[in-house]
C-alpha cells in the first residue's frame, strides 16, 4: 500500500473505540416515504442490477438464494423477473429499464397490466426505475441475438434469437414533472411499494430539474440509486464505461447536497453503486451521503466470475454470463449461494469493526470527516473539505431570492 501515493485514503479511529460486539452487524435500513404503503427494511448491502440473460440461469439462481441465505436484497437488472429470480424466495427489486422488459407493449412501449401482473409478485420488495448507468449511461443495452433464447425472449416479451436494443432513453415520460408523475403510476399499480430512480448523474440541471419537479408536483421517489461511471461490463462500449459518467463519489455527493440544499433528503433514501467492494468502500459511501449500497462485481466474484470480460460473447468459460448449456452447467448452485451469502456476512462484519473503531455504533453517525485523502505528498483532506456539505434548506431560500430579484 502506497500510503504517501496521492489518492491513497483512510479512516480516523478514536481512542475511545467501542467494542465490536455493541455494533449491530447486520444493520438495515427502512426505505419508503409518505406515499409508501409497504416500507421496505433493506439490507445496507444488497445485489446490484444484473438481469438474467446478461447472466446465466444458475448465476441468477445462486445470487438469489444467497440473498435468501443472507437476508439481503437482489436488484434484477433491466431484463425482467425470471423464474431463477423467484425459486428460491430471495428478495427482489424489480429495475424496469427502458425495453420495459417484464412490462412491455407490443410497440416496445410501457404496458401497465403486465406491470401489474409481474409487480405482484410477493417477492417483489421495491420498483427501480432506470434512466441510465454507469457502464454506459446515454446508451441503451444490448442483448445479442445468440444469448436471446426462447426463454429470455418470454419474459422479456421479445422476439427469440434476435439482437434486443433498450433505447438511451424512456417512452412513457419526457420531463422531469413527467418522470415524477409516472413513479406514481408505478407506486399505486403496485399496491403502494416503494420506488424509485437510478441514474449516473450527467447534466447536473437536469437532476436539479427534477428536484424542483418533486417540490412543485408533491411527488417523490422513495429513493435515488446514484450509479458511477467507473461502473462496468464485459458487455458495454469501451469508449462509454470509459469516458462517459460521473464518477460515483462525485455524483454521490452531488445528489446527496442536492437533495439536501431542497430539504428532500429527509425523505428521500440514497443507495449507491460503482466499484463498492470492501467494508471501507461502504464506509466511505455511507460518509458521503448513502444510506445504503449495491454491489455487482464482488456478487458476481462470488458467484465464480474470474473477469474474463466475454460477457457479450456468449463465451463466459465459469458459466456465469453466458446462454450456453454446456458452460453453465459448471457453475454449482448450491456451493455458490453460500459464497455470495458468506461474503455479505463476513463484509458486514469488517464493516461493524471498521465503524467500532472510529468510536461510533450507528452506520449514519458516519461523517465526511472520517474520511480523509492524499492529495499531494505533504496534504491531506478530509472529505467535508472536498465535498463540503450543503446547509439544509439552502437552495429553497436561494430559489426565493431568485425570484424576488
Amino acid at each position: 500500500m502506497k500510503v504517501y501515493s496521492t489518492g491513497y485514503e483512510w479512516m480516523d479511529h478514536s481512542m475511545y473505540a467501542c467494542a465490536d460486539s455493541e455494533v449491530d452487524h447486520s444493520p438495515r435500513v427502512t426505505i419508503g416515504g409518505a406515499d409508501c404503503k409497504q416500507p421496505y427494511s433493506s439490507s445496507i448491502l444488497n445485489i446490484s442490477a444484473m438481469s438474467f440473460g446478461s447472466l446465466s440461469n444458475r448465476a441468477v439462481s445462486a445470487m438469489n438464494k444467497g440473498a435468501k441465505l443472507g437476508g439481503f436484497a437482489q436488484n434484477t437488472g433491466e431484463g425482467g423477473v425470471s423464474p431463477y429470480h423467484l425459486e428460491n424466495g430471495g428478495d427482489l427489486i424489480w429495475q424496469v429499464g427502458t425495453g420495459y422488459f417484464g412490462c412491455r407493449a407490443k410497440d416496445g412501449g410501457f404496458d401497465l397490466e403486465g406491470y401489474k401482473r409481474t409487480v405482484s409478485h410477493e417477492n417483489v420488495k421495491m420498483i427501480e426505475l432506470k434512466l441510465s448507468q454507469g457502464a454506459k449511461p446515454g446508451h441503451g443495452g444490448i442483448l445479442p441475438a445468440k444469448k436471446n433464447t426462447e426463454e429470455i425472449a418470454k419474459i422479456r416479451h421479445v422476439e427469440p434469437f434476435t439482437d434486443v436494443h433498450s433505447p438511451p432513453s424512456h417512452s412513457a415520460f419526457n420531463s422531469a414533472e413527467g418522470l415524477l408523475k409516472f413513479i406514481k403510476v408505478l407506486r399505486d399499480s403496485s399496491g403502494g411499494k416503494p420506488v424509485g430512480f437510478k441514474l449516473c448523474v450527467g447534466k447536473d440541471e437536469e437532476f436539479i430539474d427534477i428536484c424542483k419537479a418533486m417540490i412543485k408536483t408533491g411527488i417523490k421517489p422513495d429513493f435515488i440509486t446514484v450509479d458511477g461511471g467507473e461502473g462496468g461490463t464485459g458487455a458495454a462500449p469501451v469508449e462509454f464505461s470509459n469516458s462517459i459518467g460521473t464518477p460515483m463519489r462525485d455524483g454521490l455527493a452531488f445528489v446527496s447536497n442536492t437533495l439536501i440544499g431542497y430539504d428532500l433528503k429527509k425523505d428521500i433514501k440514497i443507495i449507491a453503486s460503482g466499484k463498492i467492494i470492501s467494508s471501507f468502500h461502504i464506509a466511505r459511501t455511507i460518509a458521503l451521503g448513502a444510506d445504503l449500497v449495491n454491489s455487482a462485481r464482488a456478487m458476481m466474484m462470488a458467484t465464480g466470475c474470474i473477469q474474463a470480460l466475454q460477457c457479450n460473447t456468449n463465451t463466459c468459460p465459469v458459466g456465469v454470463a453466458t446462454q450456453d448449456k454446456g458452460l453453465i452447467k459448471g457453475l454449482n448452485v448450491e456451493d455458490k449461494a453460500k459464497r455470495v451469502a458468506n461474503y455479505h456476512f463476513e463484509t458486514l462484519k469488517n464493516f461493524a469493526e471498521l465503524i467500532a473503531a472510529t468510536g461510533i455504533l450507528k452506520p449514519e453517525e458516519l461523517t465526511k470527516e472520517h474520511i480523509n485523502r492524499r492529495v499531494s505528498y505533504s496534504n491531506v483532506l478530509n472529505y467535508e473539505e472536498i465535498f463540503p456539505t450543503t446547509e439544509v434548506g439552502s437552495l429553497l431560500k436561494k430559489e426565493t431570492v431568485d425570484s424576488v430579484e
